[in-house]
């Protein structure tokens, strides 16, 4: 074969063979861009939170109501208003009590100079017999006569009795009257914050009656020591217990948590219509004089803390499949999947026991399509630096 045709032979076979490179590297699936976390080490927690929106409480609330109804006479306060313990609130118009209570008031003045009269009375005649019977026995005056006189005193003394007997029982009547007063008014249990008044001067209170409620008259809160009351789930109930630690967050307050404690896991689980039963936890937030001022009936939720490890190898929740199953930046370029032993787990982070070292890569971006072992991959422009 002439030289000008090896030559052309050899250049169409480089041609073919480019030609068939360029086909092949067409065919060849494109990487899949992922994102990815680089594995280290540092806190895991395992927690549960309230499957429902908690509440602040106060640690006293009442609201009150007089226990009879009347026209209210006097509002001493207003929505708002800082009471001390004892404070006068409300008075309904009393004054037919007023009127008894003073009557019972004479009455058992009238008795006390009754007594006083009758007592009199019983001393002269306790001393008239005794004179009596030393004329007796000297034989100045009859048998009679000396039985006589200590019949006089013994009556006299037994009419003291009575009197003063009747004094008792009068001021028993005048503090009848008071009680009734007592309940026409309505007096601060403690020191606190009128949150609601229901009704105004000139109006009738009704108070209510067994099995009807109506709105209490009003509303006192303690706002100086608060709580936070929030339902978890019922199959939680076993894991918690007082003093466990607590992070609390408002609606109020975007962005911020503020530690706490379990301070009570209610006794009994909560059926509630159309939703799931729940067991209630009181929670106390840690004293902080940097605390913002908390509103009674805030929106809070609550996660309990279970467990702590430090200084873990731990994953991202979000990089986990079904299984304990990881898919890992292999050195060739292309995805492995990893089976992991884990420990410790929240919706930020798993402990990872084995499977995975500090430095190695998973995948996070487990929604995107296409995503499984054996492709190829670049980094996403989101993977951290």
């Amino acid at each position: 074969m002439s030289p000008p045709l090896i030559r052309r032979s050899l250049l169409a076979l480089t041609l073919l063979g480019l030609l068939g490179a360029t086909l092949w590297w067409v065919k060849q699936p494109k990487p899949l861009a992922v994102v990815l976390t680089t594995i280290d080490q540092g806190r895991v927690e395992s927690s549960i939170a309230n499957t429902r929106a908690g509440t602040v409480e106060a640690c006293q609330r009442t609201k009150l109501s007089a226990s009879i109804g009347g026209r209210i006479e006097v509002l001493a306060v207003k929505e708002g208003d800082q009471v001390k313990k004892g404070q006068l609130l409300m008075k309904l118009w009393n004054d037919d009590q007023q009127a008894q209570s003073a009557l019972a008031q004479t009455q058992v003045e009238t008795a006390r100079q009754r007594v006083t009269e009758a007592c009199t009375i019983a001393t002269n005649a306790e001393h008239e017999a005794t004179r009596q019977e030393a004329l007796f026995k000297q034989g100045f005056v009859s048998s009679s006569r000396d039985e006589q006189a200590r019949a006089e005193a013994q009556a006299r003394r037994a009419g003291c009795h009575a009197a003063q007997a009747d004094v008792t029982q009068t001021l028993a009547r005048l503090n009848a009257t008071r009680v009734e007063q007592h309940r026409t008014v309505l007096y601060a249990p403690f020191a606190g914050t009128v949150a609601k008044i229901v009704g105004e001067v000139g109006e009738y209170a009704t108070p209510s009656p067994p099995g009807v409620p109506t709105p209490p008259a009003i509303d006192l809160i303690d706002d100086t020591c608060l709580y936070v009351r929030a339902p978890m789930d019922e199959v939680d109930a076993p894991k918690m217990a007082a003093g466990q630690t607590v992070r609390i967050s408002f609606d109020a307050l975007p962005k911020q948590t503020f530690p706490g404690k379990v301070k009570r896991v209610a006794p009994y689980v909560s059926a509630v219509e159309k939703q799931a039963r729940t067991v209630d936890i009181e929670a106390t937030l840690n004293p902080d004089p940097a605390l913002p001022h908390l509103l009674v009936g805030y929106s809070a939720d609550v996660e309990v803390v279970l467990a702590v490890r430090d200084q873990v190898v731990r994953v991202p929740t979000s990089a986990l499949q079904e299984g304990a199953l990881v898919l890992l930046a292999g050195a060739n370029g292309l995805l492995q999947q990893r089976q992991l032993k884990t420990g410790l787990a929240n919706w930020e982070f798993t402990e990872v026991l084995e499977g995975l070292v500090v430095g190695d890569r998973v995948v996070t971006s487990l929604d995107r399509e296409g995503v499984k072992a054996g492709i190829s991959f670049v980094a996403d422009d989101k993977t951290p630096k």
